[in-house]
């Protein structure tokens, strides 16, 4: 199965939008599972944040990285570990 209409778009597109054009034709049952695995990885960060009483800073430290290129990094990294996860499942 090829999920990308065109190979040359996934070399000159960013994660972000390898992701939602893969979301868009993979398996719909495989990228909701992988999506809720995504949520709860960040459901279980937040909880270890909010025991050790860091919710406020790390609130601070997301509205100070909004342009951070290490924050763009890893959203990048998600989205391709998202991507990695949905297409090895669809082969």
């Amino acid at each position: 199965m090829n999920i990308f209409d065109d190979e040359d778009d996934f070399l000159v597109s960013t994660p972000k939008d390898n992701f939602f054009s893969i979301s868009r034709t993979a398996n719909k049952n495989i990228v909701e599972m992988e999506i809720e695995k995504m949520f709860q990885r960040l459901a279980v960060a937040e909880k270890i944040l909010e025991e050790r009483g860091l919710e406020q800073e790390h609130e601070n430290l997301l509205r100070s990285m909004v342009i951070e290129p290490e924050l763009e990094d890893r959203t990048n990294s998600i989205f391709i570990e998202l991507v990695g996860n949905i297409v090895t499942q669809c082969e």
